[in-house]
């Protein structure tokens, strides 16, 4: 399997290279990703658990899909895409992107579009990428991530406080 490419920006997210996935990391270069926040009609959260040979936040909980933008590609049709394998669900249209996250260290120098997504499941997991995954309250999010930080990816971090924990979440059985 050949290596993943990037674009690489600059800090106004605009293009300036392409590079292979390993050296974006090694280097600490600014690339694009997505994360998608999937709410069942409970308001309850997806999160997943990550896969323990990950490089980055091995074994942690993370947004309901996350992944790279690939050299080329937008943002929106990642979040499909990210959805689709991850998660194995085939989403009509890209989901509602609900904000954008600046590259920084605690993002992984990623800009992140955030997206938030309505699905009832069953899942069927990538296991190349997921470890596991569950339905959470938001509140239980709140307490989960005060708690016990060290247990969710960073960026996931930067995204649940951004939406002031449960104090954003959708009402329940809201439309996508």
């Amino acid at each position: 399997m050949s290596e993943e490419w990037f674009d690489v920006v600059d800090e106004q997210d605009r293009v300036i290279g392409r590079a292979p996935r390993s050296e974006v990391h090694r280097l600490k270069l600014r690339h694009r990703a997505v994360h998608i926040l999937v709410y069942n009609r409970r308001g309850e959260l997806f999160l997943q658990q990550r896969a323990l040979w990950k490089d980055d936040f091995p074994g942690v909980w993370d947004s309901s899909s996350a992944g790279h933008v690939t050299a080329g590609d937008g943002m929106d049709e990642t979040a499909l895409r990210e959805v689709a394998e991850e998660l194995g669900v085939e989403l009509a249209e890209a989901p509602r992107r609900i904000f954008d996250l600046p590259a920084t260290a605690d993002t992984g120098w990623e800009f992140c579009a955030v997206y938030r997504a309505w699905h009832e499941g069953p899942f069927v997991l990538q296991p190349s990428e997921i470890r596991g995954g569950g339905w959470f309250t938001p509140e239980a999010v709140d307490e989960w991530v005060a708690r016990r930080p060290q247990d969710f990816a960073s960026a996931f971090r930067v995204i649940w406080s951004r939406l002031g924990g449960n104090g954003s979440v959708p009402p329940a059985g809201a439309p996508q």
